[in-house]
């Protein structure tokens, strides 16, 4: 018997085919997003991307989100 062994970049790139084919890109890209831990500091950012917002205008912009995620 005879083993061929790939390489983790052969292995990476047939997980990733299977994946989108059975679930799509979207799902896919979701669920890799699972594993990472992201970088920078979100602390810091949501201070400067929020500031001029209530937090009424963030839950309104968080549901107008949603609502067009299920669209």
């Amino acid at each position: 018997m005879n083993i061929e062994l790939k390489s983790l970049s052969e292995i990476t790139q047939q997980a990733l085919a299977l994946l989108s084919k059975e679930m799509g890109v979207v799902d896919t890209v979701r669920f890799l997003n699972q594993f990472t831990t992201g970088y920078g500091d979100y602390t810091a950012e949501r201070e400067i991307l929020f500031k001029d917002m209530s937090f009424d205008e963030l839950v309104s912009a968080v549901r107008a989100t949603a609502q067009q995620e299920d669209d």
